[in-house]
């Protein structure tokens, strides 16, 4: 199977399937009937034959091809124009995923730019790796729909034209597809075929158009079904179907004017990949596209986190999406543990996913986001349906303390990088129980209200008596830091604070007393969760430790902290923005401005914003898009404009 790209330009879809690609119009993904699972698709080439002479197949990824690609208008239709000067071609490709429909159009407009006739042929070269897997897959051309077919269990993929082929083979097809010579082999126990279409005789100047649709189904059968409807209604009505739904979409956000253009296409970019990232059936919001399926450099991004899809959802909700945000939040009902708890991440389908440990961020969060989606829709349906959950997950989270320190017990801190009891996850459960405590009035239960609101005040009381570091000016990381044997043992040599706990089994786990490293997720005391006052001084010392000593020196934007290695340790456009965010809450405008510029100028040429930065040359660095980057750009946006600060 091929070794894909791990960052992709751009992506389509319509929340049931997704697409990505790359900024040369590639095919490089396709999941389906979910955003997250299964993924489809190995290769699919496209390109024009000369016929009548003895040359390949000029496919548009390969060399010699010049580039450009745009969404068009305010959609989440991509398209890329690719020129072929020495060879005399233009192709313009239209991709869209249309709306309601397991139908991608993929429209083609071939044109002769070269001085003298040419008989042409385009010609497909489509492998599908359905479900993911190389084995036990079919390929077959059918001749009474005139369309090729992939499928294996429970998926299939139709693939044909308007336009009747002139040549097809099933399995080993790529020779055959780079000659334009196919066998018309009808079918085979492979995951490839091919395709042509004979355009005739175009003149000098001359261009026609070639629609492919790619329809999904559960069987041969409804798979063929799909193509012949999409068929039978047409790519320009399918088209103006899709870019209707696009702009119907955009009319139901919150209105109001965005001066600098690439700012107000950036924050539009931004909703519309909300929407590509969010399931339609179950409502969850997914990390990012998958890039790293074999996890070489990540445990993978195509889950839904708690904590990541709590500040989605509030970035959602202030764009004025109140029924996407109401839709996520009772998924997660489903999602919740026995204990009340939520685990660290979980499939779009609500099935548990690869999980390395409890990160009590995440129950803290998604608590957190229950309480603000109440506040920005107050929807009184949503709180009597969705209070069962708050009152389950508080109370786990209200046990979950230290009675050592105060705080919760040790887990994962968000980066999901080390175990202790971070400031963090004391501030998100903090968070949780605040607004949990308000809710639970609303039920006229003061006695819970009273239990939590203690809970959390006595996690604030102890990060303000026990947790600052004088010596770095910003508060502590963390306490009960689990680090190796040696690490333990130069610590207690040092005369630090150093303990020892042993599990059933008699396993240790050797700790130090505190983490003093200076982390971003420290504005988290503040941004979003409230537990400290953005005035308060050691919070804004805090803050103007972080910008000290993470500004990335090169490249600008702030890293997350020393010694990161994650793909290098660069800055990242949420950790930017989390910054950005905290100065408006303490009337540093100008300061917050050029965080969200700087942001800005490293969105792609689509408009997306990676994860990270490269810290020396400035390139997204990985993960196109994450959708946590988006959620902040819209939450500094909003806060922004709420001020009257935004340019």
């Amino acid at each position: 199977m091929r070794k894909k790209p791990y960052l992709i330009d751009g992506i389509i879809g319509n929340s049931k399937m997704l697409v990505s690609l790359t900024k040369d119009g590639q095919l490089q993904r396709l999941f389906w009937p979910h955003i997250d699972f299964s993924q489809h698709m190995n290769r699919f080439y496209t390109g024009v034959h000369v016929d009548g002479e003895e040359n390949v197949t000029m496919f548009m990824h390969e060399d010699g091809w010049k580039h450009e690609q745009k969404y068009e208008a305010e959609t989440n239709i991509l398209t890329t124009a690719a020129v072929q000067e020495e060879s005399g071609f233009a192709i313009r490709q239209t991709d869209y995923v249309v709306p309601g429909k397991d139908v991608f159009v993929r429209n083609y407009r071939i044109k002769n730019i070269s001085d003298v006739s040419r008989e042409m042929s385009f010609v497909i070269y489509s492998d599908f790796t359905v479900d993911d897997r190389v084995r036990f897959n079919t390929v077959l051309f059918s001749q009474e729909e005139d369309c090729l077919v992939h499928y294996h269990r429970e998926y299939a993929f139709a693939v044909g034209s308007t336009y009747e082929a002139a040549q097809y083979q099933s399995g080993l097809a790529l020779d055959a597809s780079k000659t334009n010579k196919m066998n018309g082999k009808e079918i085979m126990n492979k995951t490839d075929g091919s395709v042509s279409w004979n355009l005739g005789m175009l003149e000098p100047g001359e261009e026609v158009e070639l629609p492919i649709f790619i329809a999904a189904g559960h069987t041969v059968e409804d798979a063929i079904c799909e193509l012949r409807e999409a068929k039978h209604t047409g790519a320009d009505e399918l088209y103006k179907k899709t870019a209707d739904y696009w702009e119907n979409y955009l009319k139901q956000a919150k209105q109001f004017e965005i001066k600098d253009t690439r700012t107000r296409e950036v924050y539009i970019r931004s909703l519309l990949a909300f929407k590509l990232l969010n399931d339609e059936e179950k409502g969850g919001f997914i990390a990012g596209p998958e890039v790293d399926e074999d996890y070489d450099y990540s445990g993978g991004y195509a889950y839904c986190w708690g904590r990541d899809a709590a500040y989605i959802a509030n970035a959602v909700d202030k764009a004025g999406y109140h029924g996407t945000v109401s839709k996520f939040y009772n998924a997660t009902t489903e999602l919740q543990s026995e204990d009340g708890s939520w685990e660290q991440r979980h499939y779009i389908d609500g099935k548990l996913a690869p999980t390395w440990g409890l990160q009590i961020d995440e129950s803290g969060s998604i608590l957190w986001g229950i309480h603000q989606h109440y506040l920005e829709s107050g929807d009184e349906q949503f709180l009597q349906d969705i209070w069962p959950a708050v009152q389950k997950g508080a109370e786990f989270i209200n046990s979950f303390i230290d009675p050592e320190t105060n705080l919760p017990m040790p887990s994962k801190d968000l980066w999901e990088k080390r175990d202790g009891e971070h400031l963090y996850s004391a501030a998100a459960v903090y968070g949780g129980l605040a607004g949990s405590a308000e809710l639970a009035r609303k039920f006229d239960r003061g006695d819970l209200a009273d239990k939590w609101e203690r809970t959390a005040h006595l996690i604030k009381a102890t990060i303000e008596e026990k947790c600052w570091n004088e010596s770095s000016d910003s508060y502590l990381r963390g306490l009960k830091l689990a680090v190796d044997q040696k690490y333990y043992e130069e610590a207690k040599s040092e005369r630090k604070a150093t303990l020892v706990e042993y599990n059933k089994k008699g396993y240790p786990t050797y700790r130090v007393w505190e983490d003093p490293v200076v982390d971003v997720s420290l504005l988290g005391l503040n941004v979003p969760f409230n537990m400290l006052p953005e005035n308060d001084q050691r919070m804004m010392k805090t803050a103007e430790t972080i910008e000290r000593i993470l500004t990335s020196p090169i490249v600008g934007g702030i890293e997350r902290f020393p010694g990161d290695v994650y793909i290098g340790g660069n800055p990242w456009i949420l950790t930017t923005l989390w910054l950005a965010q905290y100065y408006v809450r303490i009337g540093k405008y100008e300061k917050s401005r050029e965080y969200l510029k700087w942001s800005v100028s490293q969105a792609n040429h689509l408009g997306l914003l990676p994860e990270q930065i490269d810290k020396k040359t400035g390139e997204p660095a990985w993960v196109m898009p994450l959708t946590w980057s988006h959620a902040m750009y819209v939450l500094t946006v909003i806060a922004l404009e709420e001020k009257g600060e935004l340019d």
